[in-house]
């Protein structure tokens, strides 16, 4: 039986989580050839950062199903300047359609030194970032959480998934990983 591989890719902007699409969008069959892969979880299409691709459908199962909490972080622009009541708040987690999200670790994040934006953002006004580390992932959540505290989203950045970090790796580049970067996925 052959090894199953692993993948770290930093999915662009305004590219899908997926190979293929019948709109005719961005996917990630324009930056990896790699047959019979497929992404563990998903990233919106305006959405960029660290996506973990593999054969191997148990670590796909165990990302994403919320049973498994693995925590993903985030860098995270908003409008405005984000201030310690709004990431108290975030941190104890929010109401959003209804839901009450989970506790997440939120703190003041500087200026990052992260990629430039294939479509830079323009803001109309301050902006300011933090850093989000959420155990589950509703559809949009971090959109709808920042939202709900008064700051909105301008930039979405997933730089880990558990301890795989999205390091060096540029928009549309991605490197291998070993089966030790990846077993604390598929323990328990």
């Amino acid at each position: 039986m052959p090894a199953f591989r692993y993948y770290a890719f930093n999915k662009p902007y305004n590219v899908l989580s997926s190979f293929t699409d019948p709109a005719g969008r961005p996917t990630l069959s324009s930056y990896i050839h790699i047959p019979g892969i497929y992404s563990a979880g998903r990233l919106d299409l305006d959405s960029e950062g660290l996506l973990l691709l593999t054969d191997d459908g148990n670590l796909i199962h165990r990302l994403t199903d919320p049973r498994f909490n693995h925590p993903k972080t985030y860098y995270v622009q908003v409008e405005g300047t984000i201030d310690q009541p709004a990431v108290a708040q975030l941190r104890q987690g929010v109401v959003i359609h209804g839901y009450h999200t989970r506790p997440a670790e939120a703190r003041l994040l500087p200026e990052p030194g992260i990629f430039e934006r294939a479509k830079p953002i323009t803001p109309h006004g301050t902006t300011s970032w933090i850093e989000l580390c959420l155990y589950e992932g509703k559809k949009r959540q971090i959109r709808h959480m920042t939202a709900a505290v008064g700051f909105p989203t301008l930039r979405l950045i997933r730089v880990a998934i558990g301890p795989v970090i999205l390091g060096e790796l540029q928009p549309g580049q991605y490197r291998p990983l070993m089966a030790a970067d990846i077993v604390c996925f598929l323990k328990g």
